[in-house]
């Protein structure tokens, strides 16, 4: 069995819900919309990903017998209950964002509509697979920023939280503008770029540091990049000028170097000193070790010759920001809006789209949050996905996913591109303030709410509409 697909790959809690439901034989239709609360410090914006995982999901929901047998070894549960877990599988429909699609706190990525033991049951391994790869898609798309022109590429699984996370950080970065990964396992499940060197360990298994770099290039001579830190950077550095002439009688090619420790940037200009007088300007230089997009940036904002960099601890950890404060909440049910109340983490009622603006230069300009039945100006961010359990079309290739996260990164304003935060206006339309306002009414006043019977809410409808009042959030 695949653990991670397991419908036991979930909290307990959803499973003794689904009980409840079951036994108050409550089976009406629920919508549940994915978002993220607010922006930590640091970010100013976040990059939708996860998806093509999350459908997967959806799609093989099921209980494998063995799974009910041992439920009903925990005596939990009741047998009729059990019993209709059997047949049970996902018929919903879902709305989302499209990978790679820049988004914000307050828009739901992610709407899920189906029956409530369904739409109940997914919600910790979807909050799990988005938040993951929204987290490091969102983390790598700021040293994409930083370092445009430059190979990036994913170095973390080591450092990652488990086997799953390391192979999706690999995936999300890729997605967000890496050009590759380390992880092979992400080249054969993804088809993505695999990019490796080697370890200080082949040098120190070696008395001599040359002979170590002439036996890997013999051994892949066609991904010559030599590790040259593990003792003298800039004794190495020669080292590799004096041997590419023998690997050139050989048909072998030195592509890099790459440098792991010390002061980066201050290597690396005596390091293309070194190269470039000894004949070997087409060298690369790669520079890796406990790097994020901060150091990136001031390496190459101080002129550092450094053409790649392997990202790994920093970023497959999301190691400044290691967790995004989302939910999955219920919206409505039965037909009718429902909302939380609780204190800093109230919800806007309703099944909601978001619709985004663009200025004359195809910059982003302000999105809407508006209810699903209150079209806006502007593009539509939420599209179908899966009706009735099922894919409404084949999933896109990740070579396009990755050209719409690159789509949306070019449209940023140019204040969204530093590493500083910044504020970007999402307004919460009319529609969806008198929704809240409606049901705040009917929740803690009278169990019926008319439109004459409340001069207030129509005042401030009318108000909302002509401009005269608004509730824009910041983020």
């Amino acid at each position: 069995m695949n653990l991670a697909s397991s419908v036991l790959l979930t909290d307990l809690y959803q499973l003794t819900m689904l009980q409840g439901y079951h036994d108050a034989g409550m089976e009406e239709t629920a919508v549940f919309e994915f978002f993220v609360r607010r922006l930590r410090p640091g970010r100013g914006f976040l990059l939708a990903a996860g998806l093509e995982q999350s459908l997967e999901f959806l799609e093989q929901l099921h209980f494998a017998p063995e799974e009910l047998e041992w439920l009903a070894s925990t005596q939990r549960f009741s047998k009729d209950f059990l019993a209709s877990l059997e047949t049970l599988r996902f018929s919903g429909d879902v709305h989302a964002m499209p990978e790679g699609t820049v988004f914000f706190p307050n828009e739901p990525i992610l709407r899920v509509t189906a029956p409530i033991a369904e739409a109940q049951l997914v919600e910790t391994r979807l909050i799990n697979l988005l938040h993951l790869e929204t987290l490091i898609a969102s983390k790598a798309a700021r040293s994409v920023l930083m370092a445009p022109d430059r190979l990036l590429v994913d170095f973390g699984l080591r450092r990652a939280h488990g086997a799953e996370a390391g192979l999706l950080a690999a995936r999300a970065s890729y997605i967000a503008g890496f050009t590759g990964t380390s992880t092979v396992l992400a080249g054969q499940q993804f088809g993505m770029p695999l990019f490796g060197t080697m370890a200080h360990s082949f040098i120190q298994a070696h008395d001599d540091e040359a002979l170590a770099f002439e036996h890997f290039a013999q051994a892949q001579p066609d991904n010559v990049v030599l590790l040259i830190d593990t003792w003298d950077t800039e004794v190495a550095a020669h080292k590799v000028v004096a041997l590419a002439p023998k690997l050139t009688r050989a048909g072998i090619r030195i592509k890099g170097v790459r440098i792991d420790s010390g002061d980066l940037a201050e290597h690396a200009r005596r390091v293309r000193a070194i190269l470039d007088a000894g004949g070997l300007e087409h060298v690369i230089i790669f520079a890796s070790g406990d790097l994020d997009e901060y150091a990136l940036r001031d390496m190459l904002a101080a002129g550092a010759p450094v053409d790649g960099f392997g990202v790994g601890t920093h970023l497959d950890t999301s190691s400044d920001l290691p967790y995004l404060d989302c939910a999955y909440k219920l919206q409505e049910y039965a037909g009718r809006a429902r909302r939380k109340r609780s204190e800093g983490k109230a919800t806007w009622p309703g099944r909601k789209q978001v619709y985004r603006r663009h200025d004359a230069d195809g910059r982003m300009a302000g999105d809407v949050v508006t209810l699903e039945s209150d079209p806006q100006p502007g593009e539509p961010l939420l599209v179908p996905v899966m009706r009735g359990g099922r894919r409404v079309a084949q999933a896109p290739s990740l070579a396009d996913v990755r050209h719409r996260a690159a789509a949306n990164l070019a449209r940023l304003p140019q204040a969204l591109r530093r590493l500083e935060a910044f504020d970007y206006r999402v307004a919460m339309a009319p529609a969806l303030q008198f929704e809240h306002w409606q049901w705040a009414s009917l929740t803690l006043a009278a169990p019926v709410i008319t439109w004459a019977a409340w001069p207030f809410h129509r005042a401030a409808w009318t108000n909302l509409r002509h401009g005269a009042a608004t509730m824009d959030t910041l983020v």
